[in-house]
C-alpha cells in the first residue's frame, strides 16, 4: 500500500487489488505491448517472409513473453524518457532483449495502434477470463447456497414499499441469481475484436513490401489464433466498440449488485435479515449496540463509482476524430480503475453475504400478523364460483385498513357459495401463501449450475 496514495485503489484498498496490477498497471501495459510485438514476429517467421529465426532467437522471444521482469520495465521507461514515445520504447527494448539478427522484423509495417489495440484486448481478455468471470462465479455460488438454504423460508414481500403477497427468501435471492446468470452467460461467451492492418487500416505498408502476400488473411488468422475476432474494416484505430459492449455488460452486472445491496440493506433495517456479529468490530463511535450493514453500503458506493467511469469510457472510446486522435490513449489508461471499483463492489457484497442470516421467526411473525394478504387469494377463489365483483368486496374490508383474519372469514361465511369453497378459504394461511416459489427457486439453481458447467472456448 502506498501511504500517500491519491486514489484509494492504491491506498486503502491496495491489498484487495493486488491481482489487478498485473493487468492494468503501467508495467502491465508495457508487458502486453511487448507480447503483441513478439507474437507478431513469431507469426511473420511462420509466414516465411524473412530469414527463419534460429532456436536461440525463439528462446529469447519466449523468455521475454514468459519472464517479463521489473528490470525490463525499468529499461523501457528509461528509453521512453529519451524517445517520448512509449510504443517505440518497447520496440527499442525488444531489439536489445531478443538479440534478433534481423531487428526489422520487430514492428514491421505496423502503426502504434496495431500494438495498442491488441495490448488492451489481450489485457481485457485475460482479466475477463482469469479474474472477472471467476469472481462472478464465486458470487453466484454464494447466492445459490443461500437460496437453496432458504428456499422454503416464508418471506414477507413488499411492492411500492407496502405489504404484498408472500414469497420465500430463497426464491427472492434466486431472482438475483437468475439476473446475474444472464450477464455471466454473455460474458462467458464474449469475444473482443482486434485489428492489425496498418496506418489507416488498409495493409498499405505491408503490401508495398510484399505485394503478393495475403496480408488480410494473415492478420485475420493471427487474431483468431490469439482468441480475438478480426474487425474487418477500421480506420487507423480499432473502433473500441467491443470495449464498450464489455463495459456495458459490466455496468449492468453492477446495477444488479447495487439492487441486491439495497434490498439486503432494507431487509436488515426491517429485521428480516441480520448480520453475524464479529468480535472486535465497532458499529458506531457512540452507539455500542449497532451492527451496521457496512459491506452492502461499501459495495453500493464502489459500484456507483465504477459505473460512472464505465459509462464515460463507453461513450468516449466509441468516438474518434477522423482517422484518430490521442484522447483515447489517455482515457484507456483508466479502464483498470473502473474494473477495480467493480471488483471491490463484488468483494464487499460477498463479505456482506457471508455474514447474512435470516430471522425466520420474524419473517413468519410478520406474515401471521398480516391477514390482509389473504384478500388476494380469497377474491381470486371467489371469482371462479361466480361471486359478483369479489375484488371490490375484499377491497372494502382491506384497503387502507387492518382487517383481522376473523373479519375476512366472516365475510366469506355470509356469502351464498358452496361449503367446499368456504372450507378451502378457511384453510388459507398467509405464511403458506407462497405459490410455486420453491419450484421456481429450484429451477433457477438448476439452470445456473448448467450454465456454469458449460465449457465455452473464450475467443
Amino acid at each position: 500500500m502506498i501511504v500517500d496514495a491519491i486514489s484509494p485503489l492504491d491506498g486503502r484498498y491496495a491489498g484487495k487489488l493486488v491481482s489487478h496490477r498485473k493487468y492494468f498497471s503501467e508495467k502491465g501495459l508495457m508487458y502486453y505491448r511487448c507480447k503483441v510485438e513478439l507474437l507478431y514476429v513469431l507469426a511473420l517467421d511462420k509466414a516465411g517472409l524473412f530469414e527463419p529465426l534460429n532456436n536461440q532467437e525463439k528462446l529469447n522471444i519466449q523468455d521475454c513473453i514468459d519472464n517479463f521482469k521489473e528490470s525490463d520495465y525499468a529499461r523501457i521507461k528509461e528509453i521512453e524518457s529519451v524517445t517520448n514515445h512509449d510504443v517505440k520504447a518497447c520496440e527499442i527494448f525488444l531489439r536489445e532483449r531478443t538479440q534478433l539478427r534481423d531487428v526489422n522484423m520487430l514492428h514491421f509495417a505496423l502503426t502504434s495502434e496495431d500494438v495498442n489495440n491488441l495490448a488492451y484486448n489481450f489485457m481485457l481478455k485475460d482479466y475477463l477470463e482469469k479474474e472477472h468471470l471467476p469472481q462472478i462465479e464465486q458470487l453466484l455460488n454464494k447466492l445459490m447456497e443461500l437460496a437453496a438454504l432458504w428456499k422454503k423460508v416464508p418471506f414477507p414481500c413488499r411492492t411500492h414499499g407496502q405489504k404484498a403477497s408472500p414469497s420465500t427468501a430463497g426464491k427472492e435471492l434466486a431472482v438475483f441469481v437468475n439476473r446475474i446468470t444472464r450477464i455471466y452467460k454473455e460474458l462467458k461467451c464474449f469475444t473482443f475484436l482486434g485489428k492489425i492492418n496498418g496506418a489507416v487500416g488498409n495493409y498499405s505498408a505491408m503490401l508495398s513490401a510484399f505485394p503478393d502476400f495475403d496480408w488480410l488473411n494473415f492478420a485475420h488468422d493471427f487474431l483468431r489464433d490469439h482468441g480475438l475476432q478480426p474487425n474487418i474494416c477500421t480506420t487507423q484505430i480499432e473502433d473500441h466498440d467491443t470495449f464498450g459492449t464489455y463495459f456495458n455488460w459490466t455496468r449492468q452486472l453492477n446495477n444488479i449488485v447495487i439492487d441486491l445491496d439495497v434490498d439486503c440493506w432494507l431487509y436488515i433495517s426491517k429485521n428480516l435479515f441480520s448480520e453475524k456479529v464479529k468480535a472486535g468490530e465497532v458499529g458506531s463511535s457512540t452507539m455500542p449496540h449497532k451492527v451496521n450493514p457496512i459491506n452492502f453500503e461499501n459495495s453500493e458506493g464502489n459500484m456507483m463509482l465504477a459505473n460512472s467511469i464505465l459509462g464515460f469510457l463507453t461513450d468516449k472510446l466509441s468516438r474518434s476524430r477522423m482517422q484518430r486522435d490521442l484522447s483515447d490513449s489517455t482515457v484507456q489508461r483508466n479502464m483498470g480503475s473502473a474494473l477495480a471499483y467493480s471488483s471491490l463492489g463484488i468483494t464487499e457484497l460477498m463479505r456482506g453475504l457471508n455474514k447474512l442470516e435470516i430471522n425466520e421467526n420474524v419473517c413468519r411473525a410478520a406474515l401471521e400478523d398480516s391477514p390482509e394478504l389473504l384478500a388476494e387469494p380469497i377474491q381470486t377463489i371467489l371469482k371462479i364460483v361466480g361471486v359478483d365483483d369479489p375484488y371490490t368486496l375484499l377491497k372494502k374490508v382491506s384497503r387502507g385498513q387492518k382487517p383481522t383474519r376473523e373479519m375476512l372469514m366472516e365475510l366469506v361465511k355470509d356469502l351464498e357459495i358452496d361449503q367446499e369453497t368456504k372450507d378451502r378459504i378457511y384453510k388459507l394461511q398467509s405464511v403458506h401463501y407462497i405459490g410455486d416459489a420453491i419450484r421456481i427457486c429450484d429451477l433457477v439453481l438448476e439452470t445456473t449450475k448448467k450454465v456454469m458447467q458449460e465449457n465455452v472456448n473464450l475467443g
